[in-house]
């Protein structure tokens, strides 16, 4: 019999499943890597780095940029790596020098995942004297079709952001696909299709290879987290010598299975949330001091919100606006306090904290503007790999997940193709376990209570990548410089010094 599994984390691995997407990585054919035929004059320009003011584009962003000690850049790519000649595109950066420059190693270009999240505001963020900045220019991109990078990705309004939040999940499974094709409608819209033909991590880790030349770099120093460990991994596939070093840190699963890619996952948000609940009954808990039943008071105390989200201001909190809170809560237990208080909040009729995690996860300011992050994550993976186009495979898919996770678990409308089988442009990579030949050593970070990118998924990139494995015994997504002197002095001594452990380190 199959162990029954959590309600809380269905929305998260349901939209991987509907998606017909898994967290594999992209083969691409090996002669366009070695093509150099009209793309030699991105190689050899010059960047001109000034204030990062102007390359703002919400309010997060606009706090971050004014900050001391930063610089910012625009770096031009092809649109089209295949066809250089028809137009151009920029990835911006955002640069902080090494705090040492008399003892600086080189660049060291950072993605913080998503996809579709910004490395420009990651980096801007970063405290300016972490281990590594003492060392390296540190260097924030924001992938093509992401934030400043331009022309970036856009689907739904901030208006039609807000109120797809309000709406309940479809109840069946002409319904969700009418809302699917809308979103893909409006992303070829005001997207463009030539856009989003080529948004894929193929060309991001080809843009990688630009910006290291662009920054005088002869070989490659890359620190990844999470999605950021796909691009580290495929660039190393594309281009293993012209790899320094590369630490790659909350790695994302390598076997192509998408169910079981998606299973992993939600399993690994269901042990998130089994400790949380732990730590939760030893407090004034409103979802009891039994972890057993934990996971149904939660979906008591929620349930109400599907039939009146409940009034936050001139706002509403939505009941998949307080799954999303929870889910958001779930990547490190340095948010369970604050997951603690919304709950307390909502058994008191106030949904204050819970919309506010709710907006961290979706990329929502204070201001109403969103990040669009969220737009670039469906972009991005729609054209990473093949859509699930027909109903006998993504049924198959979904027999399967209930197989694995129990029958009460995957929400009704994920019979419903998902927004990938609309997909305006051709998928542009094809899923399968990394394949790297003449890579040096790397690292790979994985960290045993990670819900996003579960443990044995590090273990088995590191297999495949021949890297070296350091184990963090944490409670969090992704571990270096988060303040874990142990990883970090690891992590550091190998990105600047080129030496690892003997034997693969625990933390």
């Amino acid at each position: 019999m199959t162990k029954r599994r959590s309600r809380v984390t269905a929305a998260l691995f349901a939209l991987i499943v509907v998606l017909g997407t898994s967290t594999s990585y992209a083969r691409i054919d090996g002669s366009a890597v070695a093509a150099r035929k009209g793309i030699e004059r991105f190689y050899a320009q010059a960047l001109s780095w000034g204030a990062c003011q102007p390359y703002a584009t919400d309010a997060k962003s606009k706090g971050l940029f004014e900050r001391e000690g930063i610089q910012c850049a625009r770096l031009y790519v092809p649109l089209d790596y295949e066809k250089p000649d028809i137009g151009t595109i920029t990835i911006a950066l955002l640069r902080r020098p090494a705090a040492e420059q008399q003892r600086r190693v080189g660049s060291l270009v950072v993605n913080p995942g998503g996809p579709g999240g910004s490395g420009m505001t990651h980096v801007a963020n970063m405290q300016p004297n972490n281990p590594v900045g003492r060392r390296f220019d540190v260097v924030g991109f924001d992938p093509r079709g992401v934030g400043a990078s331009q022309p970036r990705v856009q689907c739904l309004t901030d208006a039609e952001r807000d109120a797809q939040r309000l709406r309940p999940r479809g109840e069946n499974a002409s319904q969700t696909e009418s809302e699917n094709r809308f979103f893909v409608d409006k992303c070829a819209q005001r997207s463009g299709i030539d856009l989003l033909r080529n948004v894929g991590t193929r060309d991001v880790a080809r843009d990688v290879d630009v910006l290291r030349a662009a920054l005088g770099e002869k070989k490659l120093t890359y620190l990844g987290y999470s999605y950021g460990t796909r691009i580290g991994t495929l660039y190393a596939e594309m281009y293993p010598r012209n790899v320094r070093a590369m630490v790659l840190d909350g790695a994302v699963a390598v076997d192509g299975d998408k169910v079981d890619a998606a299973a992993r996952q939600a399993q690994g948000f269901e042990q998130a949330f089994q400790r949380f609940a732990g730590w939760c009954a030893q407090r004034d808990c409103p979802i009891g001091k039994d972890t057993g039943v934990a996971e149904s008071k939660f979906r008591q105390l929620i349930e109400p919100l599907k039939k009146a989200p409940l009034a936050v201001g001139d706002r509403r909190l939505s009941h998949s606006d307080a799954n999303t809170a929870i889910i958001q809560a779930m990547y490190s237990d340095r948010l369970w306090e604050t997951a603690l208080k919304g709950l307390q909040e909502l058994r008191a009729n106030r949904g204050t904290t819970l919309l506010q995690l709710a907006d961290q996860y979706l990329g929502r300011a204070q201001d109403g503007t969103y990040s669009r992050i969220q737009d670039a994550f469906v972009a991005i993976r729609c054209v990473d790999e093949p859509p699930v186009k027909d109903r006998a495979t993504l049924e198959s898919n979904r027999r399967r997940l209930l197989e694995i996770l129990g029958n009460d678990t995957v929400p009704t409308d994920d019979a419903a193709l998902g927004p990938c089988a609309f997909w305006p442009a051709p998928h542009t990579s094809e899923p399968h376990p990394p394949n790297v030949t003449g890579l040096p050593q790397v690292l790979v970070i994985s960290t045993t209570g990670d819900p996003a990118t579960p443990y044995q998924s590090g273990v088995d990139l590191a297999a495949a990548l021949g890297a070296r494995l350091l184990t963090y015994n944490g409670n969090q997504h992704t571990a270096f410089l988060a303040g874990i002197g142990c990883v970090d002095g690891v992590a550091t001594n190998y990105l600047v010094e080129l030496r690892l452990p003997e034997t693969d380190p625990v933390c």
